[in-house]
């Protein structure tokens, strides 16, 4: 695994054999990145990282600048290699949870600024997660919600729809919860 840029840009960590998780490409985690950093300033964002797999998503995102991010990530594997990563890189503000990312949706009450998912493709209600994370009010007003997935999926006609795109196998739909509409007497 490699963070591609920001304060821990460049460092490379060994992904145990035995982790069951799919990681998102370099090529596409550094195409997504570059999309975010036309939309969203992430110094000093939070972060949510749902089905963390490798973390590469999360040290990314706290490499950038975000200020807190939260890992979830129920495999015992991975979890741990997660842990091993963040200690060595001293990453602050950094909270990994080993759980289960659909429990973690329905009993949160922390808002985010940014949440990213990548539950296993084959995953069952896999469609189902993005109206999940949209209800469950984890977004701060202008957040964004990305997901990970296959072409099987189309979200674009879910609410808050900014964006999707494709590299290699690989899709990712954006979404943005709108500010509140200011009221001016």
């Amino acid at each position: 695994m490699r963070i591609i840029r920001g304060k821990y840009g460049r460092r490379r960590f060994d992904v145990p054999k035995n982790i069951t998780a799919r990681p998102t490409t370099d090529f596409a985690r550094e195409n997504l990145f570059n999309v975010l950093d036309n939309i969203v300033d992430l110094e000093g964002k939070t972060a949510l990282d749902l089905f963390s797999g490798t973390g590469a998503i999360s040290f990314e995102l706290l490499s950038r600048g975000c200020s807190a991010v939260t890992s979830v990530e129920k495999a015992p594997v991975q979890s741990e290699f997660i842990r091993q990563v963040s200690a060595k890189l001293g990453a602050d503000g950094h909270r990994i949870v080993r759980g289960d990312a659909l429990r973690f949706i329905s009993t949160a009450r922390t808002r985010y600024d940014l949440i990213f998912a990548d539950p296993p493709y084959d995953m069952p209600g896999f469609a189902d997660i993005p109206r999940a994370v949209l209800d469950a009010d984890l977004l701060t007003p202008g957040g964004i919600f990305i997901i990970e997935h296959s072409g099987a999926h189309s979200f674009d006609t879910l609410p808050g729809f900014i964006d999707h795109r494709t590299y290699g196998s690989v899709n990712f739909t954006l979404f943005r919860k709108s500010a509140p509409e200011s009221t001016t007497e």
